[in-house]
């Protein structure tokens, strides 16, 4: 099998950190980026399939453009593009209001789309391809208090990538959300990123027990980063439990995404069965 080139956004830690390993363990070739790079210093000169570059997914989409030519440059081509960059806000809505869902969408929206339309042109170009959208099982529990903001970033992705999924298949380009559930990645860090501004009284005790429930989940989430991103890269080249099977589409990453979206999706038809008479009621005559 011909070795890939992957860029993987978000490298610096988490599922980044994670991938890397996994990709160049099985001969493909890693052009990974961060938004700074001192936090991937140390993986310089570790491989010769490894190359580092700065990105910074908020950068604009001119500036994102020139670093993904300069990504492609490196090797020539481009096969896989991960969308692993990202961030968590939490709050409670009310109080983070539109500020805070603007600053959660410039990195895990805005910047994901800016960094794939750059990709796209190469990928169209080769008529093959592979995009992947790291998503969440927050999608499916958005109800979750303090997540707000987090979960309807990803709830977005999961939209963008369904709809890229078609607009793109034409090119022979092939599309993966990847929806994990609880990982041990520090991508929730209560203590950093919980918005505090224009705290409402009403919310008090709400917020002081969204705050330790997340501070006391740290370190004892049940999911192993590596073997997740095993998991994606075997999707990718069809290789361990993937091989043989028709591309997926989505990837869920979790016994706790395998039970909230079951349970979400029972939620819905339960609805459409007890409320049918009006889900079917209101079509003109």
């Amino acid at each position: 099998m011909a070795s890939r080139v992957w860029l993987i956004t978000g490298a610096s830690s988490g599922f980044g950190r994670s991938l890397i390993s996994s990709v160049l363990a099985r001969g493909d070739r890693v052009m990974a980026s961060s938004r700074c790079l001192d936090p991937i210093k140390d993986l310089e000169g570790t491989s010769d399939n490894l190359r580092l570059i700065q990105l910074d997914v908020t950068a604009g989409e001119e500036l994102v453009k020139r670093r993904v030519a300069d990504a492609v440059a490196a090797w020539g081509r481009l096969d896989v593009v991960v969308n692993n960059a990202g961030s968590c806000y939490q709050g409670i809505l009310e109080e983070g209001g539109s500020a805070l869902l603007r600053k959660q969408y410039e990195v895990n929206v805005f910047g994901v789309m800016d960094v794939t339309a750059a990709c796209l042109p190469y990928l169209r170009a080769q008529n093959e391809g592979t995009i992947i959208l790291i998503g969440s099982r927050s999608a499916w529990t958005a109800e979750t208090i303090g997540l707000g903001p987090y979960a309807s970033s990803k709830a977005a992705i999961h939209a963008l990538a369904e709809t890229m999924s078609a607009e793109v298949a034409q090119f022979n380009i092939r599309v993966l959300l990847v929806q994990p559930s609880a990982f041990r990645t520090r991508m929730v860090r209560t203590a950093d990123n919980y918005n505090l501004d224009n705290a409402i009284a009403a919310y008090d005790e709400t917020r002081r027990e969204n705050m330790e429930h997340y501070e006391s989940r740290e370190g004892t989430q049940a999911g192993d980063p590596d073997k997740a991103m095993d998991a994606v890269v075997d999707v990718v080249r069809g290789e361990g439990p993937a091989q043989g099977k028709p591309w997926p589409g989505y990837l869920l990453l979790g016994k706790d995404a395998d039970r909230d979206v079951r349970a979400k999706c029972k939620i819905m038809t339960d609805h459409l069965d007890e409320w049918s008479e009006v889900v079917r009621g209101v079509d003109f005559e």
